[in-house]
C-alpha cells in the first residue's frame, strides 16, 4: 500500500498569471509613489480619518482571491490619504527621519531579493556587515569593533546593556541568571533618560531600581558631581556599580550630555560606558556641530538610529559596540543546524551571533544605497541644517512678547509654549495643548507635547530634510493666531 498517495490537486503559487499585468501595475503603483512625494507639501499633515475609512478596516478575514489592482485600489484610497505625517515638512512631533525616496526603493529591492540576514555566504550578509563599518567609521569607531542592525534604537540600546551587563556581572549569568550574582548591578543615567531603558532593564531581570536617575544641570544634561556621589554611595551600601549611560540628545530637549566627563568618570570607576545616541550621534558627521558629541566615540558601545537623521525607510537601528568579542559572547548560540561549512552557504558570518534576531530583515539596502547616492557628507550637511532651522525658530520665540522658550536649544529640538496672563499652569497646559490640537487638525503643523522640570510646554522636534525656515515663519504666525482666536473664546 501506498503510503504517500499521488496528490490529485493541481500545485498552487503566489505568482501571478500573467507577470504583464503585475509590471503595469507596478509601473501604476511608482508613478503614484512619485506623485506622492513631490506634492507632499501640498497635503495636510495629518488628518483625521472618516467613519467610512474607519470602517474600512474592521473588515473580516478575506477567504477569496481578488484582482491586485483592486487590493491597491482599497491601498491607494484607504491608507496612503491618511499617513502618520512624518515625511512632511511640518511634521516635528517626534523625533523621527523622513524617510527618502531611494531608500524606499531599496526596501522594495530588499523584499524581492528576500534575503534573511541571519548570516551565511551570500550578497546581503556582507553588505549588512558593510553598512556597520560604515556606522562606526562615522562615530570614530576602531575598525575592531563590532555591530549589527537591528529595528531601532530601543532594541540597539538594549543590546548595549545587555553586554553591559553580562560583562559587569561577576558571574556567567548566561548560564546561571541574575539571581547568581555576587551584588546587584547599579546603572545609572540622567533623569531625562529615554523611558527605553527603563524597559531594557527590567527585561534584563535587574528591575527598573537598578537604573538610577541622576538629577541634570541648569541645561538638562546629567549632574558629574551628583553622578560621583551616587556611584559611591551604592558601592558603601553594597551594590556593584556597572554602567553610565550617557545621552547624545535627550528626547525631551536635545540636550547632549558632557560625554568626554562621563567616559573619564567610567574609566576611573571601572564601569561600562555606553551612549545612547538614537538623536544625536550622527551630530558626529556634522561639520559645523561635530564638537556637541567629542567623546561619543570613547564609548564601549553605541545606540544609533538611521532611520533618523540618515533618513532610511522605517526600521532602522544600529548597536555598535567597541569589543567584538564581548560583543558576540553576550549572544552567540550555535545549534547544530545553524553550524558553519568549510565552503558554501554557511560558510558565511552568523550575523545573528551578534543580537536576539535569528531571523533579520535586510535593513542594509536601503541605508546603502541613499548612502551611495547622496554621500555622507550630505547628511552631515543636513544635520546641520536642521540645527540652524531650530535655532531660527529659537530667535523667534525669543522675539515674540506672546512665546516663552522653555528649554535651552542644543540641537534641534525646541520646547516652548504659548503665554497666557495671569493663567495658571493647569490653565496653561489646557491652553497650548488646544493650539497644538488646532494645528494638527487643521493639518498645518504637527508638534508634540512634554513636560520639562515640571512644566508643560510644546515641542518640536526638527529631524525633516524637507523642512524650511520659511515652515517655522509659517508655524509661529499660526501659532499666534490660534492663540488670539482661543484666548477670545475663553470666559472672563
Amino acid at each position: 500500500m501506498d503510503i504517500f498517495p499521488e496528490a490529485t490537486n493541481a500545485e498552487e503559487t503566489l505568482d501571478p498569471p500573467d507577470w504583464a499585468d503585475v509590471g503595469a501595475l507596478s509601473h501604476r503603483i511608482l508613478d503614484d509613489a512619485i506623485a506622492y512625494l513631490e506634492d507632499v507639501r501640498d497635503r495636510p499633515v495629518w488628518r483625521e480619518m472618516p467613519a467610512e475609512v474607519r470602517s474600512f478596516f474592521s473588515a473580516p478575514l478575506p477567504r477569496s482571491p481578488a484582482p491586485a489592482a483592486d487590493v491597491y485600489d482599497d491601498v491607494a484610497r484607504n491608507l496612503m490619504p491618511y499617513p502618520m505625517g512624518n515625511i512632511h515638512p511640518r511634521f516635528w512631533s517626534w523625533y523621527m527621519g523622513s524617510s527618502n525616496f531611494t531608500g524606499a526603493l531599496g526596501d522594495f529591492l530588499a523584499a524581492i531579493q528576500g534575503s534573511n540576514l541571519g548570516g551565511g555566504n551570500h550578497a546581503a550578509a556582507l553588505m549588512d556587515s558593510q553598512v556597520v563599518n560604515w556606522m562606526k567609521e562615522m562615530v570614530g569607531f576602531p575598525v575592531s569593533a563590532s555591530g549589527t542592525l537591528v529595528s531601532g534604537g530601543s532594541m540597539a540600546n538594549i543590546i548595549g546593556l545587555t553586554v553591559a551587563r553580562n560583562v559587569k556581572a561577576g558571574v556567567d549569568v548566561r548560564e546561571r541568571g541574575v539571581g547568581a550574582m555576587p551584588k546587584p548591578l547599579r546603572y545609572y543615567a540622567s533623569d531625562q533618560v529615554h523611558s527605553c531603558h527603563r524597559k531594557a532593564v527590567e527585561a534584563l531581570g535587574l528591575g527598573n531600581q537598578a537604573l538610577r536617575r541622576i538629577q541634570t544641570d541648569a541645561g538638562l544634561r546629567i549632574d558629574i558631581a551628583a553622578l560621583k556621589a551616587a556611584i559611591a554611595e551604592d558601592r558603601e551600601t553594597g551594590f556593584r556599580p556597572a554602567c553610565v549611560i550617557g545621552t547624545a540628545g535627550t528626547v525631551n530637549t536635545g540636550a547632549v550630555d558632557d560625554l568626554q566627563a562621563l567616559a573619564s568618570v567610567a574609566a576611573e570607576e571601572d564601569l561600562w560606558f555606553h551612549v545612547d545616541g538614537c538623536i544625536g550621534a550622527l551630530i558626529a558627521i556634522a561639520p559645523e556641530n561635530r564638537s556637541l558629541v567629542a567623546g561619543i566615540e570613547q564609548a564601549d558601545s553605541i545606540a544609533l538610529d538611521p532611520h533618523k537623521w540618515l533618513h532610511a525607510p522605517f526600521e532602522a537601528g544600529c548597536a555598535l559596540v567597541r569589543d567584538a568579542s564581548q560583543h558576540r559572547n553576550t549572544f552567540a548560540v550555535t545549534p547544530e543546524y545553524l553550524e558553519s561549512t568549510p565552503r558554501g552557504l554557511a560558510s558565511g558570518e552568523w550575523l545573528h551571533d551578534y543580537g536576539l534576531q535569528t531571523s533579520r530583515g535586510f535593513r542594509a539596502l536601503k541605508i546603502w544605497m541613499a548612502l551611495k547616492e547622496h554621500g555622507v557628507e550630505k547628511f552631515g550637511r543636513l544635520i546641520d541644517q536642521n540645527i540652524a532651522q531650530a535655532r531660527h525658530l529659537t530667535r523667534l520665540i525669543e522675539a515674540e512678547p506672546a512665546l516663552e522658550l522653555m528649554a535651552p536649544t542644543t540641537i534641534n529640538i525646541v520646547c516652548f509654549r504659548h503665554r497666557l496672563d495671569g493663567a495658571s499652569e493647569e490653565r496653561l497646559k489646557a491652553f497650548n495643548t488646544e493650539i497644538m490640537l488646532r494645528l494638527q487638525e487643521e493639518g498645518t503643523a504637527a508638534l508634540s507635547d512634554t513636560t520639562v522640570q515640571g512644566r508643560h510646554c510644546l515641542r518640536v522636534a526638527i529631524a525633516n530634510h524637507r523642512t524650511r525656515r520659511s515652515d517655522l515663519d509659517l508655524l509661529v504666525t499660526e501659532m499666534l493666531r490660534l492663540g488670539r482666536e482661543i484666548e477670545a473664546a475663553i470666559p472672563v
